[in-house]
């Protein structure tokens, strides 16, 4: 009896999984460990900094604080598109650093087994510049999610730079 009871409980223990917020860009899906992110927000006005990287789009006014926001599909380097109703703002934390990320679509919350997530391929194709944000690849639903690390979405000199506009506040 005590070794059936053993044998279940081994059989309950799950693999470590992890949330992530997902999202559309062009065609693909991303996702974003839902551990950085800390709100969904719709557009809101942008007011432009000069001479920054052009997907740093500006910042924008949330309850009172200051926030960067960057374009992901211009961080990708596609072909920039004009802001929909479904565009939002994805608010995420990264390194102290409150940033909004620019998404086309808020596709869901997945939960994703460690064991589903596999290193992308090394190409080496320069088109696949987004590649070097992926850190891992899920498939989920029948399609396949594009696993970033936003701290690598950020460039180090700019991410100086947006720290130094959140403490100027």
């Amino acid at each position: 009896m005590a070794e059936e009871i053993k044998e279940e409980q081994t059989e309950e223990v799950d693999s470590p999984k992890r949330e992530f917020m997902t999202f559309q860009t062009g065609r693909e899906y991303f996702g974003i460990n839902i551990s950085y992110v800390n709100e969904i927000i719709q557009m809101q006005p942008i007011t432009a900094l000069p001479e920054v990287k052009d997907y740093i789009k500006g910042l924008i006014n949330l309850r009172g604080k200051i926030i960067p926001v960057i374009d992901v599909r211009t961080r990708f380097k596609m072909k920039p598109i004009e802001y929909t109703d479904r565009t939002c703002i994805i608010v995420i934390n990264v390194k102290s650093t409150v940033i909004g990320l620019i998404v086309e679509k808020i596709a869901e919350v997945n939960t994703i087994l460690d064991e589903d997530i596999v290193p992308p391929p090394t190409l080496g194709h320069k088109e696949h510049e987004h590649n070097k944000y992926v850190y891992g690849l899920a498939r989920t639903d029948g399609a396949v999610k594009l696993l970033l690390d936003p701290e690598k979405l950020i460039m180090e000199e700019d991410m100086e730079l947006l720290e130094e506009i959140q403490e100027e506040e």
